[in-house]
C-alpha cells in the first residue's frame, strides 16, 4: 500500500512514522495484531482507547500491535485498481497475514465502516465463512454491550476494560499456534479469559425470545474489569499524530463514573469509579509531556470535575504547564466542578473553551435523568467563567427524554437566555452555544425500556427550538442530525436479525454514517424493507418482563437496580452519587458487604471504588492563586536550522511540518520563544513550502529560541528526537531581525527509472522553446503563466535530470511544472528531490 502514496489524497493518514510509533523486527515477534477504528485516521488518533492498548501489548517484546484506519472513498478507489490490500500502518503488512484484527466499537455507526475494512483486507465478512488462514476478528468498546446486530462478524468481543483482556487473548493465540489447534479450539480455550464474548457461542432464537447458550457453563459473559488503574502502565510516549481532531496529551485520571445519569450508557457500564493517585498523575503528567511535546494536555474521565482530587491535581501541574505555555484542557464538566482558583489558574494559560453539560432545560427534567445540578448552581458556575475571561460558553441538552413536553424546551430557550444575561454588558464577543442531541435508549441502563421519539417527531422539535433561538441576540443552536440519531436508534437495542442490514446496507454504498456529509439513511431502510424488519419496532419501547437481546452480556449492574432506577425518573425522584452518599446497591461492587454480580473476577479482584480522598477537594478552602508567569517572549538566539526531508516526510505538508518542529524542540528541550497576545505562537519560520511528496536535502527552517545554544548543539540535541525522514544537518546563527534571506534559485533532481530517453526529449523540446504556456490555479480562478523562464538550466546524468528554477519573478509547484512538460506521466513514475538553495543579497 505504502508503494501508492505519491497518488493519496492526504498521504500523512497512512504514514505510520509518527514519533512514538512503535516498530518491531517481525522475525523476533510471535503474535501480530492490528489495531482497527473503524473512522479515519484524524478521528482515531483522537481516541485513547487505542494508545492504551497499543501501550499494553508492545510492552510484551514477543507481541506486535499496529494500526490501521479507515481509508477514505478516494483512496480505496486507487488502491482496488492496483490490487494493492489494505496494510498496517507501520510495516504495511496487509491486514490478512496478521494473526488478529481487533476493532474498537465505539458507537453503533460504524457498522458498515467495519464491513469495508475487512473487504478493503480481502477477507471474508462472517466468522462462519472464515477459517485458519485468515486472522481473528476481535472487537472491544462501549458498543459490545450490544453489539448483536454485528455478532455474526466477530469471533470474539472484548466486554469492559481491555488492556488485560487483549494481551491474554494474543497469549492463547500463540500457545494455540505452537500447538496447532483449531480456530474453533482456539475460541473455546479464550472464554476462559473474563470479559470474552464469543458470538458463534450463543444462538438467537428469534426476536422476543432468550438467547441460547450453547456452551454449558458460558450462560452469561460478564464484563473484565481492571480494578486499580495505578497498576496498569498507562502510556506516556503516546504516538503524536500528523493532525488529529483532538491533537493534545490525553491523560485518562479516572474510570467509571457513579453520578448516576439515567440516559448515560458509559456510566452504567464502566463503574465502578477508580481514580488515579496524584503521584501516578504527576508522573504521568511529567513524562507525558516530555516525551510527546505537546502544547496541550486533557485531563478526561466520564466526569472530571467529579474526581475527588482536581484542585490538587491543578496545584501540581499548572506551574509546568505554564512555564511552557501549555494549555489544561477540560472535557464538559458538571456545574459547579471547578473552583475558583482552578479557573483562575486555566484563565492565565490559553482559555480553550468552556462547555458545561446541564442536559436539560427545566428542573423538572434534570430530576427525571438524575442529572444533580439546579439554575442557580449553573448560573453561578456561569458568572465565574466570565469574571475570568471567558467569552463563550457551550451548553449541551438533549431532547426528547421520557417525559419530555414542549414547556421542557422552552425551558432551554430559557436557560441559554439566563446564561447569556449573566456575562454582563462589559462582554463584547459574547456567545452562548446550545448544541442539542437527540435522546437514544442505551442497553444497560434504565432507560432501555423507553421509546425513541420517531423521526418527524425529532425534527418537529429541532424546528421548533431553532424557531425560538432566532428570535434572540447571542445565543445560537447547533443540532445532531435526525438522521443520524434515528439510526442509532435502531442499531443500539437492534438483534443480530440487523447483521444481514448491515451487510445489505455497505453493498449499497452506506459508508461512514457518522458523518454528516456521507450519512445515507436510503440503504438501510431499503435492506430492512427487503428483509420485513421493521424500523418503528427497533426505536419503539420494549417490555420490562420480555428478554432483552443483550441479557447474556453483564456490565454488573442487576436488572433490579435498573427497574428501581427507572421507578424514580418516572416520578422524579433523585439518586445521589454512591461516592459520596449511600450505596444503592446496584450490583456491581463489594463495598460495605456487598456482593459483587461479577462472580468470575470477584476472588481475585478487588471490585469497589478507589478514591484519592472521601470527599472532594474542591469542596474544601482553597489557598489563594499566585505565580509569576515566565516571560516567553524572550529572544535570546535565532537560527536558521537545515534539515533533510526524506522518505516518509515527503509526504508531511508544510502544516504538519510546523506542529511537528515545535513538539521536537519541546522534547530537546530547546525552549521557542513566542509571540505576545492572547494565542501565543512560537516564532519559527519556514522557506517556500515544498509540495507534499516532494523530498529534500537542503530545507531549512528559521528560530527563535528564549536562551542561548551553540549551534552544533542544537542539531545534536534535535536528531534524536524527529520522526522518520527528519533529519538536521546543521545550524546557522543569525542576526535577530525578522527579515533574513530568502532564496531565490533552488536545485532539484528529477530520478527516472523509465522512459529517461522520452522524458529528456520532453525536456529538450521544453527547453528550446521561447514560451511555454500553462494554466495555473489562482485565488481569482484559472490564469495562463508561461514556465518557460522558471528553469534556468538542465543538466542529464545517468538515471536524472538536474533542473535550477528561478522563482525570482513567479513561482509554480515543481511537481505541477515538471508534469506538464512530461505528458503522460504519472507521480507514480518519477520522484524529485530539491538538493540546493541559492541567495541573493
Amino acid at each position: 500500500m505504502k508503494e501508492l502514496l505519491p497518488i493519496l489524497p492526504r498521504p500523512s493518514r497512512y504514514l505510520g512514522s509518527e514519533w512514538g510509533a512503535t516498530y518491531k523486527d517481525p522475525s523476533t515477534v510471535t503474535v501480530r495484531c492490528a489495531l482497527a477504528f473503524p473512522d479515519m485516521y484524524e478521528v482515531g488518533m483522537s481516541y485513547l482507547g487505542q494508545k492504551i492498548l497499543s501501550q499494553a501489548v508492545n510492552i510484551h517484546p514477543q507481541f506486535w500491535a499496529e494500526r490501521v484506519f479507515t481509508p477514505c472513498e478516494e483512496t480505496a478507489a486507487i488502491m482496488r485498481d492496483h490490487d494493492a490490500p489494505l496494510a498496517t500502518m507501520e510495516s504495511d503488512t496487509p491486514l490478512g497475514e496478521l494473526d488478529a484484527i481487533a476493532f474498537s466499537l465505539t458507537h453503533e455507526l460504524c457498522y458498515t465502516n467495519i464491513l469495508y475494512l475487512l473487504d478493503l483486507a480481502n477477507i471474508p465478512f462472517r466468522t462462519a465463512d472464515r477459517d485458519e488462514t485468515h486472522p481473528l476478528i476481535l472487537a472491544g468498546g462501549g458498543a459490545t454491550f450490544n453489539a448483536e446486530p454485528m455478532a455474526p462478524f466477530f469471533d470474539a468481543m472484548v466486554l469492559g476494560d481491555g488492556e488485560e483482556a487483549l494481551p491474554e487473548i494474543l497469549k492463547y493465540i500463540e500457545q494455540g499456534k505452537l500447538e496447532k489447534i483449531s480456530r474453533k479450539e482456539l475460541l473455546h480455550r479464550l472464554i476462559n479469559i473474563p470479559g470474552i464474548y464469543v458470538p458463534s457461542f450463543f444462538e438467537s432464537n428469534g426476536p422476543g425470545k432468550p438467547i441460547k447458550p450453547l456452551v454449558k457453563g458460558y450462560e452469561t459473559v460478564e464484563k473484565a474489569m481492571v480494578d486499580d488503574l495505578n497498576t496498569t502502565n498507562f502510556p506516556t510516549n503516546q504516538t503524536v499524530p500528523f493532525g488529529a481532531i483532538h491533537d493534545r496529551l490525553t491523560i485518562e485520571i479516572a474510570r467509571g463514573c457513579t453520578r448516576g445519569c439515567r440516559f448515560c450508557q458509559a456510566g452504567m457500564i464502566y463503574r465502578p469509579v477508580r481514580e488515579r493517585s496524584l503521584d501516578n498523575l504527576d508522573e504521568i503528567l511529567t513524562k507525558g509531556l516530555a516525551k510527546t511535546g505537546y502544547e496541550e494536555t486533557s485531563l478526561l474521565s466520564l466526569s472530571t470535575g467529579d474526581f475527588s482530587a482536581l484542585d490538587s491535581l491543578f496545584t501540581r501541574s499548572f506551574d509546568k504547564c505554564a512555564a511552557e505555555q501549555i494549555s489544561i484542557s477540560l472535557p464538559s464538566l458538571r456545574v459547579g466542578s471547578l473552583s475558583a482558583p482552578i479557573m483562575e489558574r486555566i484563565s492565565s494559560i490559553r482559555r480553550t473553551g468552556a462547555t458545561l453539560a446541564p442536559e436539560a432545560g427545566s428542573q423538572r427534567m434534570r430530576d427525571v435523568i438524575n442529572k444533580g445540578i439546579n439554575e442557580e448552581d449553573l448560573l453561578d458556575h456561569v458568572r465565574l467563567l466570565f469574571k475570568n475571561g471567558w467569552q463563550g460558553v457551550k451548553l449541551y441538552f438533549m431532547i426528547g427524554l421520557p417525559t419530555e413536553t414542549d414547556e421542557d424546551l422552552d425551558a432551554i430557550v430559557d436557560l441559554c437566555l439566563k446564561v447569556r444575561d449573566a456575562a454582563g454588558s462589559h462582554i463584547k464577543r459574547l456567545q452562548v452555544s446550545a448544541a442539542v442531541s437527540p435522546f437514544v435508549p442505551k442497553p444497560q441502563t434504565p432507560f432501555q425500556w423507553e421509546p425513541q421519539i420517531p423521526y418527524d417527531e425529532i425534527r418537529r422539535r429541532i424546528g421548533y427550538l431553532r424557531d425560538e433561538f432566532r428570535r434572540h441576540k447571542r445565543i445560537n443552536i447547533k443540532y445532531h442530525e435526525p438522521e443520524m440519531t434515528s439510526l442509532e436508534g435502531v442499531f443500539s437495542r437492534g438483534d443480530r436479525r440487523l447483521a444481514e442490514v448491515v451487510e445489505k446496507a455497505y453493498e449499497n454504498g452506506a459508508l461512514f454514517s457518522s458523518w454528516k456529509d456521507h450519512l445515507k439513511l436510503e440503504p438501510y431502510k431499503e435492506a430492512m424493507e427487503d428483509l420485513g424488519l421493521s424500523w418503528d419496532e427497533y426505536i419503539g419501547p420494549r417490555d420490562p418482563d420480555a428478554p432483552l437481546p443483550w441479557d447474556h452480556l453483564s456490565c454488573g449492574i442487576t436488572k433490579k437496580y435498573l427497574l428501581k432506577e427507572h421507578e424514580r425518573a418516572l416520578s422524579g425522584t433523585q439518586t445521589e452519587d454512591c461516592r459520596y452518599a449511600a450505596c444503592r446497591n446496584c450490583g456491581v461492587c463489594e463495598f460495605d458487604g456487598h456482593v459483587s454480580t461479577l462472580t468470575s473476577q470477584s476472588k481475585s479482584k478487588d471490585i469497589q471504588p478507589k478514591m484519592v480522598f472521601t470527599e472532594r477537594d474542591q469542596e474544601c478552602e482553597q489557598p489563594p492563586y499566585s505565580i509569576e508567569k515566565p516571560d516567553l517572549t524572550i529572544k535570546a538566539a535565532h537560527f536558521r536550522l537545515w534539515y533533510e526531508k526524506n522518505g516518509p516526510a515527503a509526504y508531511l505538508s508544510q502544516l504538519e511540518l510546523q506542529a511537528v518542529f515545535e513538539r521536537a524542540f519541546r522534547r530537546a528541550r530547546l525552549p521557542l520563544s513566542f509571540s505576545a497576545g492572547f494565542h501565543p505562537m512560537p516564532k519559527l519560520s519556514f522557506g517556500k513550502a515544498l509540495p507534499v511528496g516532494v523530498s529534500s536535502t537542503a530545507e531549512w527552517i528559521n528560530i527563535f529560541l528564549r536562551e542561548d545554544f551553540k549551534p552544533a548543539e542544537v542539531v545534536t540535541r534535535l536528531i534524536p528526537n524527529m520522526p522518520l525522514g527528519l533529519k538536521p544537518l546543521k545550524a546557522d546563527r543569525l542576526n535577530m531581525g525578522k527579515k533574513q534571506l530568502q532564496s531565490v534559485e533552488e536545485v532539484f533532481e528529477l530520478q527516472l527509472p523509465e522512459d529517461m530517453k522520452k522524458r529528456t526529449e520532453q525536456w529538450s523540446d521544453f527547453m528550446n522553446k521561447n514560451e511555454f504556456m500553462v494554466d495555473k490555479r489562482t485565488k481569482r480562478g484559472m490564469a495562463k503563466m508561461d514556465i518557460r523562464p522558471i528553469v534556468k538550466e538542465l543538466s542529464e546524468n545517468e538515471n536524472s535530470l538536474t533542473i535550477v528554477f528561478d522563482w525570482r519573478e513567479q513561482y509554480i509547484s515543481p511537481l505541477v511544472l515538471c508534469m506538464s512538460v512530461m505528458k503522460g506521466i504519472t507521480l507514480l513514475d518519477f520522484t524529485l528531490t530539491k538538493t540546493a538553495q541559492h541567495f541573493e543579497k
